[in-house]
């Protein structure tokens, strides 16, 4: 098994969800197309077929850790989720992502159109001491920046000694 490649958002708005990802760092387009082919559309339970665009965003380097954007076409007719605001619930996952200086990073997504952000909070897991800012983005998803050396994610052990 790999690891997680990519996590999918079904987005409203395809360009404003790019801008608040490109604001946040994944600047490298992966994937810029419209899903064309009919089992595009299966795959996600639906009878019928319409093409719709995606894009897939990533940092420089391995083709993992992605964010892949797609904006259903409205024949879809599929259930649309009011956005979430505010904090997380029971059943909702998070998107986690390191990030160098949150001081920096979050006036950027707030303007990105960031839909809850509350202050940074010093988080604190036996030696290791952590700046960190759970946020929604632009279509209500969780977000949870920590503020550590992206590099990091390249550890193989774990940062924390409890």
């Amino acid at each position: 098994m790999s690891a997680l490649v990519r996590a999918t958002i079904f987005v409203r708005d395809l360009d404003r969800a790019a801008a608040f990802y490109g604001a946040l760092g994944l600047q490298e387009v992966y994937l810029d197309t419209v899903l064309d082919h009919p089992a595009a559309s299966k795959l996600l339970g639906f009878t019928e077929h319409h093409a719709y665009p995606v894009k897939i965003l990533k940092r420089p380097g391995p083709n993992f850790g992605m964010v892949g954007l797609f904006q259903l076409d409205a024949r879809h007719e599929a259930v649309e989720l009011a956005p979430a605001v505010g904090p997380a619930r029971i059943g909702e996952v998070a998107l986690v992502f390191y990030v160098a200086d949150l001081d920096r990073v979050m006036p950027r997504l707030i303007d990105a159109g960031a839909r809850w952000a509350p202050a940074p909070q010093r988080f604190e897991l036996g030696d290791l001491s952590t700046r960190e800012v759970c946020m929604r983005d632009c279509d209500g998803t969780l977000i949870n920046l920590i503020e550590r050396d992206p590099a990091g994610q390249d550890r193989t052990t774990p940062e924390v000694a409890l």
